[in-house]
């Protein structure tokens, strides 16, 4: 059976602003119907990449392909590939009908499609009703939706969305991110989607890039990125990791034993083999106190409480052992009894200790 071509290739595209390189040799492919993610911090060439998409940029070299047909030299408006602005871009004289219709209405469309379409869309994104109103008497996440409208009335085959929730308080955004992931659940188009939060990517993508200076820093599943990060950017990037510097000194094929200040622990390579220094990155969430009846835990370590903090559901505290600081996560259960001063046992599990090679 022919093996379908991926919505959307990507082939070492290089993109330059005079003496700075926005973008350094990026490649990647997203399957068809994938809900994709163009993640990293501000400056990193995601909205470059994204604008080079759209066909509002040209790249310098490097290849674009869509279902396998080279678009290099297409028209935004020709390539199928609506964009949803992060500051909506909707005229404020038009209605939210007219907004939304307007790029069938340039296409030459019969009203009654026109008007059988607009009602379906609308329905569909939380807007029924509103067809006569003016934007600007709508809410933010309600003129939000108007965009994205205005992208699926188009029936396209890829949706390119640009930060589209950065303009809402957290209330808002909660909210437009579970509609986002019913609108690709029910609509199985390809969305390619830029932010620089990490919640929004690690919450709804199926699969992502992180992006570093221009390049690709790492590409995977979001639980895969999170708990097997392939390097250090990748995994302070993706939340908080508390870093344990030592050099491998043994494994047996599936952990390496790893010598540090805090004695020998047990962790799981990344690319790290004997010999090697290493970085262990370890996340808040897997460090856990020690039981007064485990005298077997491994990764164990003595600490003192610095500072505890009550997030609700969870508790933050920051611990010190020896010269080296850790944040630990742990939910907030009655009788835990965790106060500042107080030292007591750790431990690590050897899966959650990820080693990663000196960079």
């Amino acid at each position: 059976m022919e093996q379908k071509a991926p919505a959307i290739e990507i082939q070492n595209v290089v993109k330059r602003f005079g003496a700075v390189t926005a973008l350094d040799g990026v490649s990647f492919e997203v399957a068809r119907g994938e809900l994709f993610f163009l993640l990293g911090p501000s400056g990193c060439g995601k909205t470059t990449l994204l604008r080079i998409l759209a066909g509002l940029e040209k790249p310098d070299t490097g290849n674009l392909l869509f279902n396998g047909r080279d678009v290099a030299g297409l028209a935004p408006h020709e390539r199928g590939a609506p964009m949803v602005f992060q500051n909506y871009a909707l005229w404020p004289h038009l209605t939210v009908g007219e907004n939304i219709a307007f790029g069938l209405v340039e296409r030459r469309m019969l009203r009654s499609e026109i008007t059988q379409r607009l009602e379906s869309v609308m329905d569909r994104v939380g807007l029924k009703g509103m067809a006569d109103r003016l934007p600007g008497q709508l809410s933010g996440g309600q003129q939000q939706r108007v965009v994205l409208a205005r992208a699926l009335v188009l029936n396209p085959q890829v949706i390119l969305l640009d930060e589209p929730l950065s303009n809402l308080d957290a209330k808002l955004r909660a909210e437009m991110r579970e509609e986002i992931e019913r609108l690709h659940a029910t609509t199985r188009i390809t969305f390619i989607y830029v932010t620089h939060d990490q919640v929004e990517a690690l919450t709804l993508a199926d699969r992502m890039i992180v992006m570093n200076q221009g390049r690709v820093a790492a590409m995977g599943r979001p639980a895969d990125l999170y708990h097997r990060p392939p390097n250090l950017f990748c995994a302070e990037f993706l939340g908080e990791a508390n870093i344990l510097e030592g050099r491998v000194v043994g494994g047996d094929g599936e952990r390496v034993w790893v010598e540090t200040a805090l004695g020998a622990w047990h962790a799981l390579p990344r690319g790290a083999r004997v010999g090697d220094r290493v970085r262990m990155v370890i996340r808040p969430e897997n460090i856990g106190p020690v039981s007064e009846h485990e005298t077997s835990a491994p990764n164990r370590f003595e600490a003192t409480i610095r500072r505890v903090r009550m997030n609700g559901a969870t508790l933050t505290l920051l611990l010190e052992a020896g010269e080296h600081e850790f944040r630990a996560t742990l939910l907030n259960r009655p009788g835990l009894e965790l106060v500042p001063g107080l030292r007591r046992t750790w431990t690590v599990d050897p899966s959650a200790a990820i080693a990663l090679p000196w960079e």
